[in-house]
């Protein structure tokens, strides 16, 4: 079996306005860390034998490491549409908003959806393109939907929708 896998589908344009501060602001604190990086890199070189200086080595790999992220950033940040208004019928559930569902069993589970780039599973952020979002996009408070998760599919009502 070959290493080729085929191209993964891209991700959707949209991002909140905050997620979309964010990036930005990482962008620039990549390029002010890029400077130092490179100061790094000048002294190591200016050491001798770059094939055996283990600093010269391990700065060249964060520094391709900073520009791969920069110029993902860069590419991104042109595509990316930002979603900053709430939609008119906010009992239902669309980009942005942040949705509580409880199963048979009572226990809740929130979920807020974000863009592909603002994914955060610690604050319960979800992909608009995950499975879970997709089932939700488009439904009303109060509805039963059937969710496919990893651990096989289960059955929610969704009992709060709100927008920040």
């Amino acid at each position: 079996m070959g290493r080729w896998r085929p191209p993964r589908p891209p991700s959707s344009a949209y991002i909140t306005a905050e997620g979309h501060r964010r990036l930005q602001d990482e962008l620039k604190q990549l390029w002010i860390d890029r400077r130092e990086v490179v100061t790094a890199i000048t002294a190591a070189a200016a050491e001798g034998d770059r094939s055996e200086n283990a600093e010269y080595i391990y700065r060249k790999k964060q520094l391709r490491g900073m520009d791969g992220r920069i110029r993902y950033l860069q590419k991104r940040l042109d595509v990316l549409q930002i979603v900053s208004q709430r939609p008119a019928d906010t009992d239902r559930v669309f980009f942005g908003a942040t949705v509580t569902l409880e199963d048979g069993r009572g226990d809740t589970t929130s979920y807020r959806i974000v863009g592909a780039d603002e994914i955060d599973s610690v604050q319960g952020w979800i992909s608009v393109d995950s499975p879970v979002a997709r089932a939700l996009l488009g439904q009303r408070l109060d509805a039963e939907i059937k969710v496919e998760t990893p651990a096989g599919a289960r059955r929610v009502v969704i009992v709060a929708i709100t927008y920040p």
